[in-house]
């Protein structure tokens, strides 16, 4: 991803450089385009950061449902050996 957004901005900037128009119109049109870039890469960022969370969120909520049934195993072989229950 990262070398697709730096091949559209080097290819962007090229042509933009490359146009006929006025110096302050270039100026202008390499800005919009710096911050249409900058913009989708935000993007980009905060896309892959939720990602990242749900997946983090995933792996929690499957830890604690083997902890829990992990708990639950040794509890009852513990009330199978002794006949009384654990308090874990």
């Amino acid at each position: 991803m990262k070398e697709f957004l730096f091949g559209l901005g080097l290819g962007v900037g090229l042509g933009v450089l490359f146009a006929p128009m006025s110096g302050e119109e270039t100026r202008g049109r390499l800005s919009d385009t710096a911050n249409d870039l900058a913009d989708s890469a935000r993007d980009s960022i905060e896309h892959g950061r939720e990602r990242v969370q749900r997946g983090v969120e995933s792996i929690r909520q499957t830890a604690q449902s083997a902890v829990k049934q992990g708990r639950s195993a040794v509890n009852e072989a513990q009330t199978r050996a002794t006949g009384t229950e654990s308090s874990l």
